[in-house]
Order: structure tokens, then sequence, then C-alpha cells
């Protein structure tokens, strides 16, 4: 298990962009598949993004693809969403999530562990 916690949400204006982080403690961090994902009010949890443990290989909700972009840097334990174009209703808490899988999923199921969300609001 590894702990994780986001950060870098806030208040945007539509158009413009925000980078979300998560710190993971642990010696472990590099062979954890990690993904993003928010749940917007009134509404289900959805998948946003994933990255291998490597970094080379990324899956994207089809709602973000080309405008969102996920990164990592194992070597300080944290990966990133990089937010670009931000609409209303990207407003959302958005989670970051560990997998020890290998595979990429959308799947929240197959992630272990979760951070506590950070609060992204995108005004019109």
């Amino acid at each position: 298990q590894v702990q994780l916690v986001e950060s870098g949400g806030g208040l945007v204006q539509a158009g413009g962009s925000l980078r979300l982080s998560c710190a993971a403690s642990g010696r472990t961090f590099s062979s954890y598949s990690m993904g993003w994902f928010r749940q917007a009010p009134g509404k289900e949890r959805e998948f946003v993004a994933a990255i291998s443990w490597n970094g080379v290989s990324t899956y994207y909700a089809d709602s973000v693809k080309g405008r969102f972009t996920i990164s990592r840097d194992n070597a300080k334990n944290t990966v990133y969403l990089q937010m670009n174009s931000l609409k209303p209703e990207d407003t959302a808490i958005y989670y970051c999530a560990a997998n020890r899988g290998s595979i990429l999923t959308k799947s929240g199921a197959q992630f272990g562990s979760w951070g506590q969300g950070t609060p992204v609001t995108v005004s019109s």
C-alpha cells in the first residue's frame, strides 16, 4: 500500500489550466500504475487518466483526451495531471489512485490506494 496526497486544485476560469500533483509515500511507488479519477456533485466517480509504472503507456477518458496529460516522476514519487482548456463540466473532486497491476485500466475497483482528493472548480 502507498499513501497518496493530492494538491494543486483550485478555482479557474473556463479555458484556463491547472496542474494537479499526487505525492506518494513508500519505496515501491515505481511498481504501481497510477490513475486519476473525479467525482462531480451528485454524480458517480469517473475515470480520467492512467499511466503505467514506467510512464510509457497512458490511457485517457474520451472526455479529457487532447486536453489533459498524465505524467509521473518516479524519482520524486509523484504523478501529475496537467489540465488545459478547462470546461465547467470538469468541476469535480479529483482523486489520485494506485494500482499494483501492470495492465492499465479505467476500473476504480482495480486501484487499492486512494488519496483524499483535491477540488477543482471551473467557472464559466
